[in-house]
């Protein structure tokens, strides 16, 4: 299976924290108790990594509110017995 880094960011206001959490106790995302969320820090994003098999089925995992906005990123390792010999890498799974 791959790995995807899902964020998911919302406004800087401590009422827009609320509804985001909000909406995800309402839908029964497991995205909220799994997701680390950087609120507290001034950073209003939430992050959470998961193993699917595909990109779609990570944006799935959110609420259909986030969908659209969540950025949703592969996640590879590189290492150092990967490199092809032309001054880059061959990423490993």
């Amino acid at each position: 299976m791959a790995r995807f880094l899902i964020q998911v960011e919302h406004p800087a206001e401590t009422l827009a924290c609320a509804r985001v959490v909000q909406i995800f106790l309402a839908t029964g995302s497991h995205f909220l108790t799994h997701a680390d969320w950087g609120c507290v820090d001034g950073e209003h994003t939430a992050w959470i990594i998961v193993e699917v098999d595909s990109k779609e089925q990570a944006r799935a995992i959110l609420p259909p509110a986030f969908r659209s906005q969540a950025k949703i990123v592969a996640l590879n390792k590189f290492a150092v017995e990967t490199i092809d010999g032309k001054g880059g890498f061959k990423p490993t799974y």
